[in-house]
């Protein structure tokens, strides 16, 4: 908690000094997300953060540098090479997945990444946060019917500070509570917690993870936060907050909550919490003089990873020049089921495109009743939810082939 408050604090006096362009801050969240870090295992379980995760991401073991490296856009930052603005997490090795700026398109990429799971069998679960104000948007909804519906190891974390920038969730959610406006969803398990109590915070954490791996449903952890800073840097909070409201959200800032909590306790002093905040400050302005002397990105490299540079095609047959006339989604039909006779991890699926309706224009007929309906499956009405879907299959590793019924049904996704 004090290395992700020292570094929003190091990473405002280098914005101010011109060094980096934009920052975000997670200060007021720290304890709720270093719960949730403490009940992963790095590697193994997928995480889909958002752009105040930097206490979650700290947790699970991104470093200080790793953070100044993405904050400085430099060539060696392992959250995008300095392509993504700050805060935008990221790292393969922690299986942190990077977060598109629309927010709310993790949910579904979530989702995806669950379904492997469950499929794999091997206990992993999926974290996946946002604010309060993302729960309006519709891709939260159909994430959470997907979830629910196939009971997916998914934890959704809603860091609930109240404010959308200026937006109050009184204004957006209804019943002003996303706690009480998920109610609705079977095999879901909902927690309502003080975020900024980190005992708290882990007990929730804790239950839900363990649910989740017994493939029991997923959860819905509403976590009560402060935001001690504005929204972001582009933004001054004493516009549209009160100062009494301010010094309301000081009071019960975590890192404080925390240190008063084993104090009282008896479990440590507060020789100890200041011993530590001088070494994290020292160890942190260490941190930020090493990253600022790092190699920024090549300009030669602008054009890199934006298409795939494997060109090999699989040939598994000679083409026969002489074979038979077919229309063209037959000749779909057929490449589809070739393929997936050689990759076990490709799956199929959309809407009807299971057997026996086999697709509105029959490019999958047959298909699920060769190869099973979990490779070959019906999806929601929904082509958010497929789409995003996809993606975090594909992140899992997985091969998976949409179908969009009709060329007019791709604007909602």
């Amino acid at each position: 908690m004090v290395i992700a408050r020292t570094l929003d604090e190091k990473m405002l006096t280098m914005l101010k000094q011109g060094k980096s362009f934009f920052h975000i801050g997670c200060s007021g969240h720290e304890a709720a997300q270093l719960a949730a870090a403490e009940v992963m295992r790095p590697g193994e379980d997928w995480a889909y953060p958002y752009y105040r995760d930097a206490a979650f991401c700290l947790g699970l073991g991104m470093t200080a540098k790793e953070h100044l490296l993405c904050f400085l856009a430099r060539k060696d930052d392992p959250n995008s090479g300095g392509r993504q603005m700050p805060q935008h997490y990221g790292h393969k090795k922690l299986k942190i997945v990077s977060q598109s700026s629309p927010t709310g398109t993790q949910f579904l990429q979530a989702v995806g990444s669950g379904i492997t799971c469950k499929w794999e069998k091997n206990k992993s679960i999926v974290y996946v946060s946002s604010g309060e104000g993302t729960t309006s948007q519709g891709d939260f909804h159909e994430a959470l019917n997907w979830a629910s519906r196939e009971k997916l190891p998914v934890i959704f974390h809603i860091e609930d500070n109240d404010y959308a920038i200026s937006v109050h969730k009184k204004e957006q959610t209804s019943g002003s509570s996303v706690y009480s406006m998920v109610s609705g969803y079977q095999n879901l398990t909902r927690y309502d917690i003080n975020g900024t109590n980190f005992f708290e915070s882990y007990l929730a954490f804790k239950e839900a993870s363990e649910r989740c791996r017994k493939l029991k449903g997923p959860a819905v952890i509403v976590s009560h936060v402060v935001r001690l800073l504005s929204h972001s840097s582009s933004d001054d909070q004493r516009k549209y907050r009160s100062k009494e409201e301010l010094e309301e959200d000081h009071k019960t800032d975590p890192i404080i909550n925390f240190e008063n909590t084993c104090i009282d306790e008896g479990i440590l002093n507060a020789e100890f919490f200041e011993e530590i905040k001088n070494k994290v400050h020292a160890e942190i302005n260490d941190d930020a003089e090493w990253a600022e002397k790092q190699a920024h990105p090549e300009k030669n490299t602008v054009y890199d990873h934006i298409y795939s540079t494997n060109s090999n095609l699989n040939e598994y047959e000679k083409p026969n020049k002489h074979s038979d006339k077919v229309v063209i989604v037959d000749a779909i039909n057929h490449a589809l089921k070739e393929e997936m006779k050689h990759n076990e991890k490709m799956v199929i699926y959309g809407q009807d495109v299971a057997d026996p309706k086999g697709g509105v224009f029959t490019a999958t007929k047959g298909l699920s009743d060769r190869f099973g309906k979990q490779r070959v499956f019906n999806s929601p009405l929904a082509e958010s939810s497929i789409i995003g879907t996809a993606v975090g299959m594909a992140c899992a590793g997985y091969k998976p082939v949409v179908e969009i019924q009709f060329g007019d049904y791709i604007w909602t996704a």
